[in-house]
């Protein structure tokens, strides 16, 4: 394993949800990154990790290898890769998202 597929496994499995995104939570840089962030506040998520892809290079393009997943945003909870924008919504709306986030959300 790559320092950098190393330093996306330590932090996706070092926190119970991550977000790899373009931008960050307060000031997100597209429309999917943004409506990921937008499911998560509307789960009760207040407080999770967001990693700007688009700060650092071998991070964006080795999100992509680690999750096999082409594109950005990505989701993770519990250490486990979700999806992207268009899974997570359907999870959200489907209320599978909510359950996978039990525990982690106060009650």
């Amino acid at each position: 394993m790559s320092d950098v597929q190393q330093r996306i496994h330590a932090t996706v499995t070092g926190n119970p949800v991550v977000l790899y995104m373009k931008g960050d939570a307060r000031f997100p840089q597209c429309g999917f990154s943004a409506a990921v962030v937008q499911v998560l506040k509307a789960c009760g998520v207040d407080d999770f990790v967001t990693v700007n892809v688009l700060a650092d290079e071998a991070i964006r393009n080795g999100v992509k290898e680690y999750a096999n997943w082409p594109t950005i945003p990505q989701l993770y909870i519990k250490g486990e890769f979700i999806g992207g924008c268009d899974i997570v919504k359907e999870m959200y709306q489907t209320g599978e998202l909510q359950q996978l986030l039990e525990g982690i959300v106060p009650a």
